[in-house]
């Protein structure tokens, strides 16, 4: 599967960013109409493994879903969002003026060492240029003991299921991105990413390799979807 918005060479951010100040404003609707409003759970269950964090990171914010829910705990922790597509960050300031809502890169994080308890990213890391970096910029900016939490787009271990959601990824999403966005390359760029995404047991493995403790990660939908973990040693 092919998408003009998925360049694996120097250009890739650059294309990353295009893609989400397109389907901006017809993300949030879209993630409930792919995933028949399941993300949400997903999303639900990422705040539950992240503990009682008092400073939490929402990096790869996008329209602040993650972040706007650790808001809701009580107490509610100190929340910054981060995000470089300005388009998807309006929207996050529209939904709550009470999260820190910050245009940076993700591979260079304008926020010092040793700063949050917990850093969550939604359906972020596959997007990044160098996925290693931004796993060791993440490591930086974690307390000692503190949690990375990534849900993302899994790959199923049954071969048969996999062609089955691959297929999905295939036809349906891009006829979802030409209806509600007018170009069907901005979904097909999730299988075109997924495809070369070392996805839950790869990543299990590159955090490991960077230094993380404590690694795994719980499915859903055998395999289709996935929350990795790991903590910074204490």
């Amino acid at each position: 599967m092919q998408s003009r918005f998925f360049q694996p060479d120097e250009n890739r951010a650059e294309k990353v960013h295009e893609l989400f100040a397109t389907i901006a404003r017809r993300y949030d609707l879209l993630n409930d109409i792919m995933s028949a409003a399941q993300h949400r759970r997903w999303k639900r269950r990422l705040i539950e493994m992240a503990g009682e964090p008092r400073a939490v990171l929402d990096l790869c914010c996008g329209t602040g879903d993650l972040a706007l829910c650790f808001l809701r705990r009580e107490p509610p922790p100190r929340t910054v969002g981060v995000d470089f597509t300005m388009e998807m960050l309006r929207v996050a300031r529209t939904r709550n003026g009470n999260v820190g809502w910050i245009q940076a890169d993700a591979l260079r994080l304008p926020l010092p060492d040793n700063s949050f308890d917990a850093v969550s990213i939604g359906y972020g890391l596959r997007n990044l240029a160098d996925i290693e970096a931004g796993l060791r910029e993440i490591l930086r900016v974690l307390r000692a003991g503190g949690k990375l939490l990534s849900l993302d787009f899994g790959k199923p271990e049954s071969t048969l299921w996999r062609s089955v959601y691959f297929g999905y990824l295939r036809v349906v999403l891009p006829l979802l991105g030409g209806i509600f966005c007018g170009d069907p390359d901005t979904h097909g760029y999730i299988l075109a990413s997924l495809q070369e995404y070392p996805a839950q047991r790869g990543i299990k493995s590159l955090m490991e390799s960077c230094g993380y403790r404590d690694c795994g990660f719980e499915e859903f939908v055998g395999g289709a979807m996935a929350i990795n973990f790991g903590s910074k040693p204490c």
